[in-house]
């Protein structure tokens, strides 16, 4: 096979293209034999890289679907680093527009949840704040706070039951359905060394995105309420103490 000549643009185009024709650059019937062999390898690689990142997405419709769904992605949106470990940043928004998927609208939330498993995995190291710290506040100032949370914390919010979808797929013999089908948001953080995905109860995802926004303790939980009336601000904070979500604060 020749090198690839003066336009690579063109290489890449027809190594992602499944009908494209060899570059022009090849010359003979050996070199493009070779040529679709190397390609199929290529979509192959990428394929698996794509199965690798989102496990539950390809359970939920099955190998042969995915290796479809991945292959349309991967004519779309090649990868742009060799780092195979992040590619797949923008399969769930694809999934929105994918026609064939039109009947599995939850399939870009679990997608996302996936995706940001592996943000919070590679999310900037910090140290939580100990319990300790929060005890060494007092009561009256408690509400003035305002708490950088943890780098790895991502707040996922979904019409679709997206946590109760994703936790069936880590099953063995996942059940055929999901009961209450209504929203859910989700917790994303890494907690040691690996990551944790946790369901939010009501207010909870409004109360965590107001503290990322810089909103005081107090305001944040005035945040949560006035979207869900059975908002707890001593169980969100508590979750927040114990799941070192927090690192670090700042008084008011």
């Amino acid at each position: 096979m020749r090198t690839l000549g003066h336009d690579p643009a063109r290489f890449v185009a027809a190594l992602l293209g499944a009908d494209a024709p060899p570059p022009p650059e090849l010359r003979g019937a050996a070199a493009n034999g070779r040529f679709e062999i190397y390609r199929n390898n290529v979509a192959a690689g990428l394929v698996r890289a794509l199965a690798t990142r989102f496990p539950a997405t390809e359970r939920l419709v099955g190998g042969a679907f995915f290796a479809a769904m991945a292959e349309a992605f991967i004519r779309r949106h090649p990868p742009r680093s060799p780092l195979l470990m992040t590619y797949g940043e923008a399969f769930p928004v694809f999934l929105h527009g994918y026609a064939p998927a039109k009947d599995l609208p939850y399939l870009p939330d679990v997608a996302r949840l996936e995706v940001a498993r592996g943000q919070a995995y590679h999310a900037a190291d910090a140290d939580a704040l100990p319990p300790a710290a929060f005890a060494a506040v007092s009561v009256e100032k408690i509400g003035d706070l305002r708490l950088r949370l943890h780098p790895s914390v991502i707040v996922l919010r979904s019409a679709h039951p997206v946590f109760a979808i994703w936790s069936a797929q880590q099953q063995a013999a996942p059940p055929l359905l999901v009961s209450p089908w209504r929203a859910e948001d989700t917790l994303v953080h890494r907690s040691g060394e690996s990551v944790a995905v946790e369901p939010l109860a009501p207010g909870e995802a409004a109360f965590l995105l107001a503290l990322q926004n810089g909103e005081s303790l107090a305001d944040a939980a005035v945040t949560a309420m006035e979207e869900a009336q059975g908002f707890s601000a001593e169980g969100a904070l508590t979750r927040i103490v114990l799941s070192g979500l927090a690192s670090g604060m700042l008084a008011g």
